[in-house]
């Protein structure tokens, strides 16, 4: 496949299969119906972007059906005996696992995924025990059995199967300290070369103690909990989802702002921790800025990484070698001139969540919090991101870009009194498994949140 050009298909009928299968379990399941208009109208949020796998009978007509949508055995996908899990390699939807022994054609277990199994038991009042010790790979909890009905609850690291595992004694305290390593890291460099040797030198650390996909996982965790921390709407939607124990399992992306001299150092860290390159992005001639999408497999994370380019260097391979500076910034470069590159200081720019996309519009407004002109608009595909903060910038990154050019008298003093534009939050609709991104409406926001012209 054409790294540039990734054809990403859209499901309908496997989507109808979804969302019929879940109306049939809602209708069936008081519970499960009770708990999906909580998500609902406390979280702006659908049932189904919360669905970690689905359980069905294993029958002939199931797999064939399996088959056509595109769903393939999932190889990672370890699994009880008598199970076999099945995934969608080439869309966004749950993992399906078949259940050797069991009659009909509908689900008759259904797993919620949240980030942490004990905060929804607890917020949930339920008084089932929790399955899997803590911080382990896989833990689970049954919320609510009906009629042969189960709904459960799970909660994953870095794992893609099905079962419990008790770690090692040391694992707990090799865990506790990677977290420790990477909170508590140097995010502020006058030196990215330097930074980013440091910050490889803190990932072998961890990486020695967890391997590389736990690292991936606490890497993630606290970049999105740095990210939370300087953005308001950020932490209002995760009390949101937090009010019902779900945190941030809802992500879809995660998306970091680079300089085109070290966007390849962060490529090289995360293809490090599992991550593969997938497509390249590139939203158009007159946007001037493009990025490298990466993904790891194994625990379901979808990293964007912009950058200013050239439309003769769309072709290249820029997210493995670096770029010469240039003075003239685009909106990427200037973002990170100002601000740092988002891996150390500037943190994410942001984290973009599956949801109601109209539902989250109404709900960040009723919370005082606006959102922009939406820059995709399409059944399958809704994007927005909401109004960004406004950060203090550091004197000598003014300075410096002033006496380089870069900027004017009058943008200097505008930087200087007001700041420049930070982060956001970025509500995300995707319909029928569609997983790309518009490539061409998204240039215009992009350029709409440009420090040199954003207005709040």
């Amino acid at each position: 496949m054409n790294p540039t050009r990734f054809d990403w298909k859209r499901y309908p009928e496997a989507e109808a299969f979804f969302l019929g299968g879940l109306d049939i379990f809602l209708k069936a399941h008081q519970v499960a119906a009770r708990l999906e208009q909580k998500i609902r109208e406390h979280t702006s949020t659908r049932l189904i972007d919360w669905v970690d796998h689905v359980v069905l009978p294993d029958s002939g007509p199931t797999r064939t059906r399996l088959a056509r949508m595109g769903f393939i055995p999932d190889p990672l996908g370890e699994a009880p005996p008598g199970r076999i899990a099945f995934l969608h390699a080439g869309a966004i939807f749950p993992n399906v696992v078949l259940q050797w022994g069991m009659s009909g054609l509908s689900i008759f277990e259904l797993a919620l995924k949240v980030e942490s199994v004990a905060d929804f038991v607890a917020r949930q009042g339920i008084d089932h025990p929790l399955e899997g010790p803590p911080k382990s790979r896989y833990r689970r909890a049954l919320v609510a059995r009906e009629g042969g009905l189960g709904l459960l609850a799970v909660e994953r690291r870095a794992y893609r199967g099905y079962l419990c595992e008790t770690p090692p004694p040391a694992y707990y305290q090799e865990y506790l300290r990677a977290e420790e390593l990477w909170r508590t890291r140097p995010r502020r460099f006058d030196d990215a070369v330097e930074g980013f040797r440091k910050t490889e030198e803190i990932l072998e650390d961890i990486s020695t103690r967890l391997g590389k996909g736990l690292s991936a996982h606490v890497l993630f965790e606290g970049e999105r909990r740095y990210w939370q921390e300087r953005n308001r709407a950020a932490r209002l939607q995760k009390e949101r989802q937090d009010s019902l124990g779900l945190g941030w399992a809802n992500h879809d992306h995660h998306t970091f702002r680079c300089s085109r001299s070290h966007l390849h150092d962060l490529v090289r860290l995360l293809e490090g921790l599992g991550f593969q390159c997938r497509e390249r992005f590139y939203a158009g001639e007159e946007a001037g800025w493009g990025a490298q999408v990466m993904e790891n497999h194994l625990l379901g994370i979808t990293v964007f990484a912009d950058l200013d380019l050239s439309p003769d260097e769309t072709e290249e391979d820029f997210a493995h070698r670096p770029l010469y500076p240039r003075k003239e910034l685009g909106t990427v470069g200037l973002w990170v001139a100002l601000h740092g590159e988002s891996f150390f200081e500037a943190g994410m720019h942001h984290l973009a969540i599956r949801a109601d996309f109209d539902a989250l519009r109404r709900g960040m407004a009723q919370e005082g919090v606006q959102t922009m002109k939406p820059f995709s608009d399409f059944p399958f595909l809704r994007q927005a991101f909401t109004q960004g903060e406004q950060w203090k910038v550091r004197p000598d990154r003014i300075d410096q870009l002033l006496s380089l050019g870069s900027i004017n008298q009058e943008q200097y003093q505008k930087f200087s009194s007001q700041g420049a534009i930070g982060s956001h939050l970025e509500d995300i609709e995707r319909r029928e498994g569609f997983k790309g991104f518009n490539q061409r409406s998204v240039s215009a926001i992009i350029q709409a949140t440009d420090p040199r012209a954003y207005h709040r």
